[in-house]
């Protein structure tokens, strides 16, 4: 890393950025190759999720109007109906097919991104073979946290329509109803910030310390305390950039509206491309975002135990204790 272990904690968000490209550029020949051949996989599953789903709706949606037209009980409307439970069952085995591909695709991303900008900081000897060698074993582990986080959203988001509903019925023709579902909705999002930036610490927590899944979560949430405010601003400003390329991906190359084939296909490769560098600049700043907060924490990163940690993963991967990985008290 660019800075000293002890100066991460002064950096602001404009500063992490900074860092986590320094970084990308250094090793920008490894990092390509990672984009290469686990990214750009990524990315153009994602963006193929978009365009096919745009397809399946539409068709979805054409089959609702002919069957709203369809005389009751004649042989085009059971003819429309078994349409509609084709394209439906088409639609839930792609989603299927497409969640299990992308958190295989996430997990493997994740684990090379942080293994590797761990062991840049750890002055550990990098090549693409020794990364790709890491892993499949480091993935296990976040797998265990990736579930425990979706339980988490699961019982967040249910809690929270729960809560709406409630407060609906409640309030239901009162003039204080869209006040307060406004208000509802900045708390839940807000909430959905948090949980997110939880996710993604722990992800680094789980490839570096001897913690996985709730308990993993559990150190992230103690990390961002006294750095809560610039995290949330990295990961906010993060998820607008990936919305803005899904949005352009969906105006200018799933609908073109007036746009020849060639020109929507020229655009389609241009946000791909983007996509993909978007995605990797992300992965290594959750990493760097970690050890900023480690440093906040006044911890020092002992390069030769997290040296030894990350060389586990080359052998059989045995549980690793606290006392071996966990970061050295410092006094400023």
């Amino acid at each position: 890393m660019d800075c000293e272990p002890e100066e991460l904690q002064f950096l602001s968000i404009l500063g992490i950025y900074r860092e986590s490209a320094k970084l990308i550029h250094t090793w920008r020949s490894l990092f390509a190759r990672i984009a290469v051949s686990l990214i750009l996989p990524l990315s153009l599953l994602f963006l193929l999720h978009i365009q096919i789903s745009y397809y399946l709706f539409n068709s979805i949606d054409s089959d609702d109007s002919a069957l709203d037209r369809a005389a009751p009980d004649s042989a085009a409307e059971h003819r429309i109906l078994q349409r509609l439970a084709s394209d439906w069952m088409k639609l839930m085995i792609f989603k299927g097919v497409y969640l299990v591909a992308l958190l295989v695709l996430a997990l493997l991303s994740t684990a090379a991104a942080v293994y590797t900008v761990a062991s840049i900081y750890s002055s550990k000897e990098l090549s693409f073979s020794r990364v790709l060698s890491v892993v499949p074993k480091v993935w296990r582990r976040l797998m265990v946290t990736f579930v425990a986080a979706f339980v988490l959203l699961f019982g967040y988001n249910t809690l929270a329509i729960s809560g709406l509903v409630l407060v609906l019925l409640l309030l239901d023709g009162t003039v204080v109803a869209a006040p307060v579902a406004v208000l509802f909705a900045f708390f839940y999002l807000a909430g959905l910030i948090y949980i997110s930036i939880i996710w993604h610490l722990a992800s680094v927590v789980s490839v570096l310390e001897d913690s996985k899944g709730f308990e993993a979560m559990r150190k992230s949430r103690l990390l961002i305390k006294g750095k809560i405010w610039t995290v949330a601003g990295i990961f906010t400003l993060l998820n607008f950039g990936f919305v803005t390329v899904e949005v352009t991906f969906r105006e200018l190359v799933v609908k073109g509206a007036g746009m020849v084939p060639a020109t929507r296909v020229f655009y389609g490769f241009v946000i791909s491309v983007l996509m993909c560098a978007f995605v990797l600049f992300a992965l290594v700043v959750q990493t760097v975002v970690y050890f900023v907060c480690k440093s906040y924490h006044h911890e020092s990163i002992d390069k030769s135990n997290l040296s030894d940690h990350l060389e586990v993963y080359l052998g059989e991967y045995v549980p690793l204790k606290a006392k071996d990985v966990q970061l050295e008290q410092f006094h400023v």
